[in-house]
């Protein structure tokens, strides 16, 4: 379901040049099996898109609505439903190929019977970019984001990146308001929904 869901919500709203192109580069990589992480949030089958879409639904329907209506801020791009789209559903598309799928014996502590547990590992060296810059880089071989929309994907993890700590994030977050919004769904999501 969430692979229909995510594709529907994609062209329902991303209709700008190479985006057709983009969404077939995404049905050819492991995009809608990966995990969204090893361990730390939606660490199964599916998690990346599920992850992906919990973001959508936090930015768009619960945080950019509610920040313009309730501080006056002005949070939005000439499009605002591609501008979310486009940031929520594509923020996290450099963990495409980088999960692989072991298995280990673990003790079943009720039985004592060793089973066999799946786990996923990543592979940081097969695509060496970054985090937010890296979604930023795979993202434009296909389609053109606006300054607003490239700075809010690359600085999606907040000072979770490592990069952060010798930047004036503020900096980037007063400028470009989305940044801390996409960063807040990205948390919200990944604490509160991603399981």
């Amino acid at each position: 379901m969430s692979k229909k869901e995510f594709i529907e919500i994609y062209q329902r709203n991303i209709r700008r040049n190479g985006s057709k192109e983009l969404l077939k580069w995404l049905e050819g990589t492991d995009f809608f099996k990966a995990p969204a992480s090893t361990k730390y949030h939606s660490a199964h089958e599916g998690g990346l898109c599920e992850h992906s879409l919990n973001v959508y639904r936090f930015f768009y329907q619960e945080i950019l609505q509610r920040a313009s209506e309730f501080s006056g801020l002005k949070c939005l791009d000439t499009d605002t439903e591609e501008m979310v789209a486009v940031c929520a559903l594509l923020h996290d598309v450099c963990k495409v190929n980088k999960y692989v799928l072991h298995s280990r014996n673990i003790k079943n502590e009720a039985t004592g019977q060793w089973e066999k547990v799946p786990y996923y590992s990543i592979e940081e060296n097969k695509f060496p970019y970054g985090h937010g810059e890296g979604s930023v880089w795979l993202i434009q071989r296909f389609m053109r984001l606006s300054l607003e929309e490239s700075i809010a994907i690359r600085w999606h993890m907040g000072g979770f990146d490592d990069a952060a700590k010798g930047y004036d994030l503020s900096a980037a977050f007063r400028q470009f308001p989305n940044a801390m919004l996409l960063h807040i769904a990205d948390m919200k999501a990944t604490y509160l929904l991603d399981r």
